[in-house]
């Protein structure tokens, strides 16, 4: 496993620890309200998360965010794992904007006006899936 990111890499990796960043330390200071909102629709995707406060499933997602957005920071975690974790976040995302009610327009992937938002997360999947297919196809 290569040690460092190789140089085109760092480009897309810094555009998605931007975002992820970003929106990790935007939630580390969230009010009741809007941690039920957080909980309430990532709940409704993925049943097993209702049973969490959702303070706590705010708090939790802050961090995951936060230390995503670090790993994609930082050059000599390796971009397999860096991918890895990145897909599978993304994936997450998706499977929201999938499974939510009202994210997408009737019978079609395309996403409805409330759906763009999460509809764009695509382009984090496609990130983690270039960093991984890349390392992956050097072996």
């Amino acid at each position: 496993m290569r040690i460092f990111a190789r140089t085109h890499q760092l480009p897309p990796r810094l555009a998605a620890a931007a975002i992820v960043l970003s929106s990790g330390l935007d939630k580390t200071s969230v009010d009741d309200q809007t941690a039920t909102g957080l909980h309430g629709m990532a709940a409704g995707t993925y049943p097993f998360l209702g049973r969490m406060d959702p303070v706590n499933f705010a708090r939790l997602l802050s961090r995951a965010e936060i230390i995503l957005g670090t790993v994609l920071l930082v050059p000599f975690v390796p971009s397999l794992l860096a991918g890895a974790a990145l897909t599978g976040f993304a994936g997450g995302l998706l499977g929201m904007y999938l499974k939510t009610p009202g994210m997408r327009r009737e019978g079609s992937l395309r996403p409805s006006p409330e759906g763009i938002s999460l509809s764009k997360d695509v382009w984090l999947l496609g990130i983690g899936l270039g960093l991984m297919l890349e390392e992956l196809g050097d072996r």
